[in-house]
């Protein structure tokens, strides 16, 4: 007879992390039997207005639920994928990683604007250094903004003339039905993706191999390929989450995965690809990491303490 006691299921509180983790629950129930209920979690990331560049980059996210994870308060967490720290956590295992959804990233405009219609100088919010980078590599004279908040936050900001326009992950607003908003979608050969962006992971503690187990039902094998290779680019480049890089793997038994290092200004890209069977999905990212270092990559990783507004601009 399978056990009555639910699963604790750990998460942060805001909108978008709720909504997928009830996702992660019903599958979890779905496939093992389990009931889960969830568990709210605020995070340094949730409470800190400060910039991620200047609080320890995205990782803030993760740490509090780490801790309750550890501390047994709940009996597995899920994170947003590119959250994570690239190296290993001691006393956690990442456990699944479920099916991924749409890694790209998604300019949301004025009067449905594309990034061609934009006006000289246009002021474009994001958070994220990667965006940053790549965007002022499409087009130099934007202003990239540095935001925070949610993605309803952050959209007012168009709205409300504040800003021309914002870039987020187009896998967000589809979660949160905001794909109304989505002006255009970047397309990987233009703006590369966040090592693991679109991708879920769901943890549990080291010690418990078979919670582990019953988790790895939930596990999509050819997205848990991908973003290995993706987070193991990541982690050979010893780059933290807010670096300047992109990383997009795909495919289910063959995988081909391109990566780029850019400049935080955008005036300079490294960029590699490779194809690598799945089952050497690690070895892929290392060797991408590899020949992106042999290149010059670590030079171009450097990102300031305040994110770029301009490639003219005076820092």
């Amino acid at each position: 007879m399978l056990p009555t006691v639910p699963l604790r299921l750990g998460t942060r509180k805001s909108p978008m992390a709720m909504f997928q983790s009830r996702q992660v629950a019903a599958m979890i129930t779905e496939r093992t039997g389990r009931a889960v209920e969830i568990v709210g979690v605020t995070t340094m990331g949730d409470v800190s207005r400060a910039q991620l560049t200047q609080i320890g980059g995205t990782g803030v996210f993760v740490s509090a639920l780490r801790e309750a994870l550890l501390a047994g308060e709940v009996d597995l967490a899920v994170h947003s994928l590119k959250d994570l720290p690239s190296g290993p956590a001691a006393g956690v295992a990442l456990a699944a990683v479920p099916p991924r959804d749409d890694p790209r990233d998604a300019l949301a405009a004025r009067d449905g604007a594309k990034l061609a219609d934009l006006p000289p100088g246009a002021s474009i919010g994001t958070g994220s250094p990667r965006r940053a980078a790549q965007l002022l590599a499409l087009r130099g004279d934007l202003r990239c903004v540095p935001i925070r908040g949610n993605a309803g936050t952050r959209l007012a900001k168009v709205t409300d003339g504040e800003l021309d326009a914002v870039v987020l992950a187009y896998a967000g607003l589809a979660r949160l039905g905001l794909l109304g908003a989505v002006t255009q979608v970047f397309e990987p050969d233009e703006m590369l993706p966040a090592p693991g962006q679109g991708a879920l992971a769901v943890e549990c503690r080291a010690a418990e191999p078979g919670l582990a187990a019953l988790l790895a039902a939930v596990t999509d094998p050819a997205s848990a390929a991908a973003v290995t290779a993706e987070r193991s680019l990541l982690e050979a480049l010893e780059a933290g989450c807010s670096a300047p890089i992109g990383a997009y793997a795909a495919g289910t038994d063959t995988l081909r995965m391109q990566a780029v290092v850019i400049s935080p200004d955008g005036s300079r890209a490294l960029r590699a690809q490779g194809v690598a069977a799945a089952a050497g999905a690690g070895q892929l990212g290392r060797d991408l990491a590899a020949e992106l270092l042999r290149a010059g990559a670590s030079d171009l990783m450097r990102v300031p303490q305040e994110p770029t507004s301009s490639r003219n601009d005076v820092q």
